[in-house]
């Protein structure tokens, strides 16, 4: 039971990137709206914390990072799985005690009762899915976000974003490639940027390089996530792969072209009925996290991108199709 005078206590535990948060946000708002009166905790990389205001949907951060514990400073009455199928996840958690635990069943972890893991389902429907099977309604329409309360300078508005970077070289387009394709959009008058985390800013200085770009181009390493969410929401278009920048897109309604090789978009990809993002996939299956990068994304040529790119929509177009909202 709850302290007297104590507000009841929330803890979601979902300690990965950009983009499992972002998949994740439908679920956080579903909890938000199932669980009014908790005061809400996220357990995420403190350096989210940026996107997860954005949300609404959570009061406060715990920094976290993979299936451990989190630092809370008091015990939650609900604990809420949004991490994995457990056991070292709903370890995690249990250990905090909670009154409730809202997770997938995993006998390993000691939690005989919930919702079965799908192995082969979309990320923002899994975790629906779990909300909705263990008696929380979750509508996972409501993954869009508000863009942050920053201004963008205009020059730095209606741009072409191109995101060559990737965690794992299997998902990594290569940098040529993504030249070619950085190249093409100039010469049709488009401005080109090439972002990146700091760890990326040689990859996008050489793209930078093979496309004729100049190095004010390259904004690897110099944004924020706060800042880089600013740019996407102000941009007219994206480029990369299978990694969070498609996330940012999606969640603030940019056109985008988004090259899958190892896993189906029908996974990670955008909402398939929004016609602004394409998910360019050559149908193989490989391993997301191997070093090389996987056949299947190299059978995606610069051709088929700017065909992609050719058919999207203006940034705006989209407005027509419904407004965003933060739920």
């Amino acid at each position: 039971m709850a302290a007297v005078g104590r507000q009841p206590r929330l803890l979601v535990l979902r300690a990965l990137g950009v983009g499992d948060l972002l998949t994740g946000v439908p679920a956080l708002r579903a909890l938000a709206d199932g669980f009014p009166n908790h005061r809400r905790t996220l357990a995420c990389p403190q350096e989210l914390a940026p996107l997860v205001l954005l949300t609404g949907a959570v009061d406060a951060v715990a920094d976290a990072s993979g299936p451990v514990r989190p630092r809370v400073d008091a015990a939650p009455e609900v604990a809420v799985d949004l991490h994995g199928r457990g056991p070292e996840s709903h370890r995690a958690l249990l250990e905090l005690a909670p009154r409730r635990l809202i997770a997938f069943a995993c006998p390993a972890a000691g939690v005989e009762r919930g919702p079965a893991w799908a192995e082969d389902e979309h990320e923002v429907h899994r975790w629906c899915r779990l909300l909705g099977e263990s008696g929380i309604p979750a509508d996972r329409s409501r993954i869009d976000l508000d863009p942050p309360p920053i201004r963008v300078p205009e020059p730095l508005r209606g741009l072409t974003i191109v995101h060559p970077g990737a965690a794992a070289g299997a998902r990594r387009w290569p940098q040529e490639r993504f030249a070619a394709v950085a190249r093409a959009q100039v010469a049709e008058g488009r401005r080109v940027v090439l972002t990146g985390g700091r760890r990326e800013r040689e990859l996008a200085a050489e793209v930078a390089r093979l496309a004729g770009l100049p190095s004010g181009a390259v904004l690897a390493g110099r944004t924020g996530l706060r800042d880089l969410a600013a740019l996407v929401a102000a941009a007219e278009r994206v480029v990369c792969g299978d990694t969070g920048m498609a996330h940012l897109a999606t969640a603030f309604r940019t056109p985008s072209v988004v090259l899958f090789g190892p896993v189906s978009p029908e996974r990670w990809g955008p909402p398939p009925d929004r016609p602004w993002h394409r998910a360019l996939w050559a149908g193989r299956r490989g391993d997301p996290h191997a070093a090389a990068v996987d056949p299947g994304l190299l059978s995606i040529g610069v051709d088929d991108v700017l065909d992609a790119l050719a058919g999207l929509p203006a940034a705006d177009a989209q407005d027509a199709v419904g407004a965003a909202s933060p739920g």
